[in-house]
């Protein structure tokens, strides 16, 4: 059984709430999910699952959370993600996604392989973000 690591920072529950959502879809697709929270996440342990989904809210002028998210970002990539199957998604309130799009270079740059473009959804995830988030989960399980 393949498993998927799917790591987020929340601060108001929307981008927990599509990680649940996305790990609901890689069990729908016959995988197991281990859902944790950057915090609590250890570099070694997310390479070592088969694909990787890394959740993160826009944060000040559209970048990644700087106390958690950054440092494990740059751990992982650091450690080498290059081959790795990665998903990302995160909400955001302003701008235009800019953080998406420089984190996904940045994880393409590091050698990782996206399954799909990052999935923003703006402030809380509805019904359709949410559907979109089991979707990613499903792709990322099945890629």
């Amino acid at each position: 059984m393949k498993k998927i690591a799917i790591v987020y920072w929340s601060g108001t529950g929307n981008t927990r709430a599509m990680a649940e959502a996305l790990a609901g879809g890689v069990k729908d697709a016959g995988a197991e999910a281990v859902l944790v929270e950057t915090s609590q996440a250890k570099p070694d342990e997310v390479l070592a699952a088969d694909a990787i989904a890394l959740g993160c809210p826009a944060m000040g002028a559209e970048v990644l959370e700087e106390t958690d998210v950054e440092p494990f970002v740059a751990d992982l990539c650091a450690k080498g993600v290059s081959g790795k199957a990665l998903a990302l998604f995160g909400s955001y309130d302003w701008g235009d996604g800019q953080w998406m799009r420089d984190w996904e270079e940045r994880m393409k740059t590091a050698g990782g392989s996206l399954v799909a473009p990052g999935l923003t959804v703006h402030l809380e995830p509805d019904a359709v973000g949410l559907g979109a988030c089991a979707d990613l989960g499903k792709k990322l399980a099945a890629g």
